[in-house]
């Protein structure tokens, strides 16, 4: 175990308005596995409802002041943090091993995840967990085509998890089809006949050191079966997918200066990156995972989940253009060649 490890994970619980989130959340709440876990509620109106809703389900659920988790208020959610890990340490609360973020219906999840891994406190003991982005099968791919706070929302997201299927005419397939449009890399369950696994959802932690070998070669998998044919994926509000593949081993350190070079200029058109470099010398992958500006430390796997030795980098990126992110990588490639 590194030091990386120890760090406790901050789960993202995200979605639109009416999506089911607390519905979600108050049933994963209720498994053993979780009881370790504590939950930042933040919903928009003066009333906190949705604490009521959830209170029983778990011992430590905070409920923040009301407004959106966003941006505008990130010294609010620095607090919070602070302070849950200052009674954790005074033995004021249960020694919680994670936490949960539900976000309000219309926030853009992405300053939090930003500022969990920007803030340079909350870096000495937090690390950025899941983005679970939960979307409603009756509703869900119109609000795509609408709202970009729900395009934001599906597109940092490292699983889905869809509600009211069984409400939905055509079977989910339309809100199913939207969120792969968007990201095709996380895996998609089915809140009604899926087994609720909090392990998939909010404990398994494909960035801890080691990586999940399985989970890896699945969101891989699930970009290129997605986009077998080579083509972007391209959805409404200029937000587009695509995965880079590069046949060689990569310079670490050219590689590190082209992705700084990157996100300082790009970052705020970066919605996510994630995936899995052949680094020049060094036997195993190294997962890489960033949202706008900022990078996670990189892990190493333990050993390839398949036989393909390639980088494959997913890139979900808004108003910019794959060819221009493909041509500089290969121009600081070929620098260090």
């Amino acid at each position: 175990m590194t030091a990386y490890d120890t760090l406790i994970p901050i789960n993202i619980v995200t979605g639109f308005l009416g999506s089911g989130k607390t519905t979600l959340l108050a049933r994963l709440l209720r498994s053993p596995a979780l009881r370790d876990t504590a939950v930042l509620i933040n919903e928009f109106g003066e009333v906190g409802l949705d604490h009521h809703l959830i209170e029983h389900a778990e011992e430590s659920v905070l409920l923040m002041d009301s407004g959106c988790l966003c941006c505008a208020i990130r010294g609010d959610l620095q607090g919070a943090l602070r302070s849950l890990f200052s009674q954790r340490t005074r033995g004021e609360i249960p020694p919680f091993r994670r936490v949960a973020i539900e976000t309000s219906g219309l926030a853009d999840p992405t300053p939090i995840a930003y500022t969990i891994l920007a803030e340079p406190v909350l870096q000495h003991h937090f690390r950025l967990g899941n983005v679970v982005t939960v979307i409603d099968a009756v509703n869900g791919a119109a609000q795509l085509e609408r709202h970009p706070e729900s395009v934001k929302q599906a597109a940092i997201a490292d699983r889905f998890v869809l509600t009211k299927m069984a409400m939905a005419d055509d079977g989910g397939r339309a809100v199913r089809a939207a969120v792969r449009e968007i990201n095709a890399a996380a895996p998609v369950f089915d809140l009604d006949a899926d087994p609720l696994n909090p392990d998939a959802l909010l404990t398994d932690d494909l960035y801890a050191t080691g990586g999940k070998r399985r989970e890896v070669a699945g969101w891989l998998d699930g970009f290129a079966g997605a986009s077998g044919n080579g083509h972007d994926h391209d959805h409404s509000h200029g937000v587009g997918s695509f995965c880079l593949r590069f046949d060689g081993p990569m310079d670490w350190t050219a590689f590190g200066l082209w992705m700084s070079m990157l996100l300082n200029r790009h970052g705020e058109r970066v919605l996510r990156v994630k995936g899995m470099v052949n680094v020049a010398g060094v036997a195993d992958p190294v997962l890489i995972n960033g949202v706008q500006h900022i990078v996670h430390p990189p892990t190493h796997m333990a050993g390839w989940p398949d036989g393909d030795r390639r980088s494959r980098i997913v890139f979900i990126v808004q108003d910019m253009d794959r060819a221009e992110i493909e041509s500089s990588l290969n121009a600081f490639n070929a620098l260090a060649a």
